[in-house]
């Protein structure tokens, strides 16, 4: 581990008011901090993100932005840190560092739209592959995994202030989960951590403590996962992504009760239409 890298969470001072009355406290709080990826050099993107698994998000990262398309391609790492915040320096392999560097080369510079290493509007809802994938899960395995999250969330019952990503492999039963200040972030630590094990992303279901926007749906598409699932609403934009791109999406994942969106068959109980 690199002891100049910031802690994942610090204790902070504050101020408490319970029963009427101020006292001086304090707070385990996560820590946010300004994390560059870099390919060859070059600056890709920078996110703000709790500096916890590091190696993890910079694969993640990489396949979920299509830089790659499997950790055979990653290439060499370093984690370089200072005053400023980390660099996740990578050198990709198998002829993908060229593909990037014509590809910089070819941009045309920032549009503003807020997509990382995007030069178009277009390339914002670029292609996904289909994901005619025969997985079925039961109503009842996939709540019961879902109420194994928050237990699971380590960073967050000492904080309260950060999401999860989670795979649940149902033939095992295993959860793998990751955590981030930012959603996106989760899921990009998840991504790296199935690579770096070798799990196929294509054999279980992504569970997530946030909404659903349309980056996470198209994130678990392109590592390849058919079921998503998440404790609170989607985006219209990312139902309609779920839909063309054969994902099953779930969300609402409140006790027993849930939310089918998208290709339901992939959930085996029968359900009946309900108009409200």
């Amino acid at each position: 581990m690199n002891e100049d890298l910031p802690a994942a969470s610090i204790r902070v001072p504050c101020i408490v008011r319970r029963n009427d009355a101020l006292s001086d406290s304090s707070r385990i709080i996560p820590e946010e901090t300004p994390i560059a990826f870099t390919y060859g050099g070059s600056t890709h993107a920078v996110m703000m993100a709790t500096p916890a698994d590091l190696e993890d998000f910079s694969i993640g990262f990489a396949l979920t932005e299509g830089l790659i398309d499997s950790i055979d391609e990653a290439g060499d790492f370093e984690i370089v840190a200072s005053e400023a915040g980390i660099e996740l320096r990578s050198w990709l392999a198998g002829g993908r560092q060229e593909v990037y560097a014509a590809r910089k080369r070819s941009m045309a510079g920032p549009t503003g739209c807020g997509l990382c290493g995007i030069e178009s509007l277009e390339q914002a809802s670029r292609p996904l592959p289909v994901l005619a994938n025969a997985l079925r899960v039961s109503s009842t395995a996939l709540v019961a995994a879902m109420d194994r999250l928050p237990g699971a969330q380590m960073l967050n019952r000492e904080t309260r202030a950060v999401h999860a990503a989670a795979f649940w492999a149902p033939e095992s039963d295993a959860l793998i989960v990751r955590e981030d200040v930012g959603r996106h972030n989760a899921l990009d630590k998840l991504a790296g951590a199935l690579a770096r094990q070798r799990l196929p992303a294509a054999q279980g279901v992504v569970l997530m403590t946030s909404r659903i926007s349309v980056e996470l749906v198209q994130k678990a598409a392109r590592i390849g996962a058919p079921i998503i699932a998440a404790v609170s609403a989607p985006t219209a934009l990312a139902v309609r992504t779920a839909e063309k791109c054969g994902m099953t999406l779930v969300a609402v994942v409140r006790g027993r009760d849930f939310e089918i969106f998208t290709h339901p068959e992939r959930i085996l109980e029968q359900v009946s239409t309900h108009v409200a």
